[in-house]
């Protein structure tokens, strides 16, 4: 098991050597983020902007014209709502090539509470024009996007969270920006989830398969641009059921409820936030908010 921040970190040691020109930022929180991974073995292609990230974001904005690739790291409640101006100004609409990953999204980073919890940062980057959102479900997948967002020409911004996850992928497993990966098939609903909720999407469709109950399972990692086709195909069962460790209004049920309405109109159900999170070990969270294996249980039974 290893935390996806942790896997980011690393990922970008592992870039530099194919692209040198890559740039890490940080602004103050580089142990937290593990971008100081980076730090250690490259100094001299580092910056440490301080408790500014607003000014980091900026900085970037200027870097990326130079050639250099901006790979920015800070809290994902900061990346996306304290810095989320200069994002969308200064990288976003002149349609830099900068990429902003944030770390401790969700109730997942647990005792930092609700002021740290970013439960808005997905709605408010995928309204961006041009941006890429993505959320990968473990190391190997963070791993991939890494460096997919460094061949990708353009802003894209990654939430990963603070805890260590269980590992779904293996080195071999293969993301594209756009894609998505079908880990289980069932005919009696899908369940299409992000981040680590992935990882209690499958608990869940064990535990229905138990029960003589067989439904398909969707690893969703790019929720901008979203793979439709995995939508149509996941609307063939007549129920889809989403799950993020994010606000119901604007993620990733949003952005599904947004294709099935365009292409296969069925039922969707949304799994997610409707409030701000609190302080507390993440697995006693996701049970308090009803967003663990044992509640998408229950959501899809209620509804097949």
């Amino acid at each position: 098991m290893k935390a996806n921040r942790q896997a980011f970190g690393e990922a970008l040691v592992e870039l530099y050597k194919s692209k040198p020109n890559i740039v890490s930022l940080d602004a103050d929180l580089a142990a937290a983020t593990y971008s100081a991974v980076f730090q250690k073995e490259h100094p001299e292609s580092f910056i440490d902007c301080g408790i500014a990230e607003q000014n980091m974001m900026t900085v970037a904005a200027g870097l990326s014209t130079t050639g250099l690739i901006p790979f920015v790291s800070t809290f994902a409640v900061f990346a996306s709502l304290r810095a989320g101006e200069q994002f969308r100004n200064s990288i976003c609409y002149p349609h830099l090539n900068v990429k902003v990953v944030g770390t401790h999204a969700g109730i997942e980073c647990g005792a930092d509470g609700a002021t740290h919890q970013a439960l808005e940062d997905i709605a408010l980057m995928r309204t961006i024009p041009g941006t890429v959102v993505l959320a990968p479900a473990d190391a190997y997948a963070t791993r991939a996007l890494v460096f997919a967002m460094a061949d990708h020409e353009g802003p894209c911004y990654m939430r990963v969270g603070r805890d260590k996850v269980e590992e779904i992928y293996d080195a071999s497993a293969k993301f594209e920006i756009g894609g998505s990966h079908c880990l289980r098939k069932g005919d009696k609903a899908a369940i299409l989830a992000a981040g680590d909720r992935v990882q209690s999407a499958l608990e869940a469709a064990s535990i229905l398969e138990k029960e003589g109950i067989k439904v398909s399972v969707y690893d969703m990692y790019s929720i901008k641009p979203l793979d439709e086709n995995a939508v149509k195909e996941a609307a063939e069962c007549g129920l889809i059921v989403t799950v993020e460790d994010h606000q119901k209004v604007g993620g990733l049920g949003s952005a599904v409820c947004e294709c099935v309405r365009r292409n296969k109109p069925c039922k969707v159900v949304t799994m997610g936030m409707e409030s701000f999170g609190r302080s507390g070990p993440s697995s006693e969270l996701f049970k308090f908010y009803g967003l663990d294996a044992d509640a998408i249980v229950k959501t899809v039974k209620e509804n097949i």
